[in-house]
């Protein structure tokens, strides 16, 4: 009889999930998704749900690691809120199974996993295609994944200027006091990006808030966004880029940013770590990332022996 599943909570998530232990099961699982081997991963582009009355959609996402016993996945709800709302943009769950018996193992906060996850493969992309001599980190948006990329681009690098930006004076002040070291909080995007080594976009803005003019030769640009019909980055920028991507298949459908633009994607960045692409550091880089189940798989079965660990020692 299959047992009852655990349910590990937000807190607890914060308390299991680490970079250092997350970065490299990302690293791995991104290299097996782009030899595209089904005996090491199978996960299908994510099905979306709209929820036109609520102005969202849901989007399930399921992906198989056999190898690794890994069976999972996520569902997360997105909603385009005003300004001025106190409810939130995202909302998410992962379960994760027991893939020879089917039982749902445990039940665990997607919130977490999904700003972290999302943030560290953002810095992997960083790590293999910023400039050696990087001193200056953009960030845009004030958000979760705000937080989640300054919590890990400050842990894995050390630049010597971090600069916000928001669309609310307020929120991107709040912002800065909240974190564990100096920035300075810009009041335009230019302003924010101009000079700056490595940009990172998480606004949820659906018209480009990022322009090529404004972006130094050379500088490494991570994120943008996540629907088919939304973007950050302008058609200049994604044009004289090297796009890179988490998922080629994923990008030509779900990437507004590539569709669009109709930029080219030069690599996947699995692709890149084992080998069989080059990281053009010296040119201007894009990382279009839109997340990938197979992320939040090792990221949750983290979480789970984490969490086994920790129960066994009480």
């Amino acid at each position: 009889m299959a047992e009852i599943p655990i349910i590990i909570w937000k807190e607890e998530v914060e308390h299991l999930l680490h970079y250092k232990d997350l970065i490299p099961r990302l690293e791995v699982a991104l290299e097996k998704f782009s030899r595209k081997d089904s005996a090491e991963v199978i996960q299908p582009v994510r099905s979306s749900v709209p929820l036109p009355k609520y102005n969202g959609f849901l989007l399930t996402m399921p992906a198989y690691m056999e190898h690794e016993g890994i069976l999972c996945t996520k569902m997360v709800c997105f909603y385009k809120r005003n300004n001025d709302s106190t409810l939130p943009s995202t909302q998410a769950t992962v379960l994760l199974f027991d893939p020879e018996c089917g039982n749902v193992k445990a039940v665990m906060d997607g919130q977490v996993i999904t700003a972290m996850r999302t943030a560290a493969v953002s810095a992997i992309s960083a790590k293999l295609l910023m400039s050696s001599e990087a001193q200056v980190l953009t960030i845009l948006g004030t958000g979760h994944q705000a937080l989640s990329h300054y919590n890990v681009f400050t842990e894995m690098f050390t630049f010597k200027e971090v600069r916000v930006w928001s669309r609310s004076e307020e929120r991107a002040g709040r912002f800065s006091l909240s974190l564990r070291g100096p920035v300075t909080v810009c009041s335009s995007v230019e302003e924010a990006v101009r000079g700056a080594d490595v940009i990172v976009t998480v606004t949820r803005a659906t018209e480009p808030v990022l322009f090529g003019r404004w972006v130094k030769p050379g500088a490494h640009v991570a994120v943008g966004a996540c629907r088919p019909d939304w973007r950050e980055l302008d058609d200049d920028l994604m044009k004289e880029a090297v796009v890179y991507v988490d998922s080629k298949e994923g990008a030509a459908t779900e990437s507004g940013d590539v569709i669009l633009s109709g930029a080219e994607v030069f690599a996947e960045l699995g692709e890149v770590l084992i080998g069989t692409r080059p990281a053009h550091r010296e040119k201007t880089t894009v990382f279009k990332s839109l997340g990938m189940a197979v992320q939040d798989a090792v990221s949750a079965k983290l979480v789970f022996d984490q969490w086994k660990t920790k129960d066994s020692q009480r």
